[in-house]
């Protein structure tokens, strides 16, 4: 008996179909792995941004010169619990603690003991 090749390819083709349950786990694993990578990458970062903006916010203080998200430099009158007034140049303007980039320079307090 002779098999010829075209029968030989038939007889193999069963055994050559990829196991969909394994298919399936390895899909899953990595959009799994995506998703840690995506964490890391992505969203771990901002978190920690995040957390030292909001630690930055509860240390202004008056006398501090400061650049705001926008991009104006200025020094600290008052802070108050949302908003904080500084003057730049001849303006006096009063702005929310979120757009407080970051303090440039820190000013000198007098305690009153």
């Amino acid at each position: 008996m002779e098999m010829n090749l075209g029968n030989l390819l038939l007889a193999q083709a069963p055994a050559m179909q990829p196991d969909p349950k394994g298919e399936m786990i390895k899909l899953v694993g990595m959009l799994g792995l995506m998703g840690v990578m995506f964490y890391f990458v992505a969203l771990r970062p901002q978190q920690k941004r995040a957390k030292e903006h909001a630690a930055l916010l509860k240390t202004v203080k008056t006398g501090d010169k400061v650049t705001t998200t926008s991009g104006i430099l200025g020094v600290v009158l008052s802070v108050k619990e949302k908003t904080v007034t500084i003057r730049s140049a001849d303006a006096k303007l009063e702005i929310t603690k979120a757009a407080v980039a970051e303090i440039t320079e820190r000013g000198n307090e007098k305690s009153e003991s």
